[in-house]
């Protein structure tokens, strides 16, 4: 007992005395310090007294699909500052290849009766993948917000970043360039975010005169090695142009470009998705369309917040306007003889 009263009042950074008034529900403890003991009571790991048992942990999962993309820890650091605020801690659980899954984290969070989850690029944005777990939350009735795009059936709150204005900029930005053989470097073909960005290029390819062609859609996993691959089979069939649904597929599909010993922008024009850090630092800096985090995930929470408070949710996704940023990845398409 006295380790773990030492280890929870080290971990919130009160005494031990606070601790031990905590946990024996003795007054003379703010509501403030009550709930900081007891959410590091939580995270230790250490069970509850019996009769504080029945409230639910200042715990929020944040279920994300990885980290290697910088998107993904600018949004954890988003979500947990605006949680933070309010009083709550987040519990971030991260998907790995071959390791714990979305399912399983979520059957983890619902032991540890966290307060609500926040999940961002999950298995709700692909049509073909298990969305059973996703049940369980609302069998529990527990608060849940979802990042972007989703398959209709699940009734969570969504904060979108709109794909179809995110298609429209790349592709209008190279075809201002005279690029016509624009190639995509897109997710699976059951991923939703993916498919609404080609459904908006193909709309803009149309209206330019241009059509989409098949061939020049290349499906990926969302990591640098597999947007090199990608990219490599669209530059076999000459394309000027690559628009990327990420950017660490577009820093893959430059090292394509080089590899074959061409330049960027000089033979091949490269946009990615995201503008996540260190894009303006890349060799070139990569023209991109930038998702406004910040605003996400700030409305994420106060989603969350509401209905954790009981309050009503808006019934339609709130979306949010990308914006273009350009930078030297892209130029003028290179005259073919």
């Amino acid at each position: 007992m006295a380790r773990r009263i030492a280890e929870v009042a080290a971990r919130s950074g009160v005494s031990e005395a606070t601790v031990s008034r905590v946990l024996n529900g003795k007054p003379g403890v703010s509501e403030a310090t009550r709930s900081t003991v007891l959410t590091a009571l939580d995270v230790l790991g250490y069970e509850r007294p019996s009769k504080l048992r029945g409230e639910r942990a200042r715990l929020v999962g944040l279920v994300l699909p990885e980290l290697q993309n910088p998107i993904f820890p600018a949004l954890a650091e988003v979500v947990g500052a605006h949680l933070a605020q309010h009083g709550l801690t987040p519990v971030l659980c991260t998907r790995t290849a071959g390791g714990v899954g979305e399912s399983e984290y979520v059957d983890l969070l619902l032991e540890q009766q966290v307060a609500g989850v926040v999940f961002a690029g999950g298995d709700y944005s692909q049509a073909d993948a298990d969305h059973a777990h996703y049940e369980r939350l609302v069998n529990r009735k527990l608060p849940a917000v979802l990042i972007n795009a989703a398959i209709d059936e699940l009734p969570f709150p969504r904060v979108v970043c709109d794909d179809a204005i995110a298609a429209e900029q790349a592709v209008g930005h190279l075809l201002s360039l005279g690029h016509t053989r624009i190639g995509f470097v897109l997710g699976p073909s059951d991923h939703l975010p993916s498919e609404r960005k080609l459904a908006a290029a193909a709309q803009v390819l149309e209206r330019a005169g241009t059509p989409l062609d098949p061939s020049l859609v290349e499906r990926s996993l969302y990591s640098l090695q597999s947007g090199q691959a990608a990219a490599t089979r669209l530059l076999k069939r000459d394309v000027t142009g690559i628009v990327c649904a990420s950017d660490p597929l577009a820093l893959g599909a430059i090292r394509a470009v080089r590899r074959l010993r061409l330049a960027v922008p000089e033979d091949v024009s490269v946009v990615g998705y995201d503008d996540s850090a260190f894009m303006s630092s890349t060799d070139p800096p990569l023209t991109t369309v930038r998702q406004p985090i910040e605003a996400m995930g700030r409305a994420a929470i106060t989603l969350l917040l509401r209905q954790i408070s009981g309050a009503p949710t808006p019934a339609d996704d709130i979306y949010f306007e990308p914006e273009l940023v350009v930078r030297r990845s892209t130029g003028a398409a290179k005259l073919r003889n």
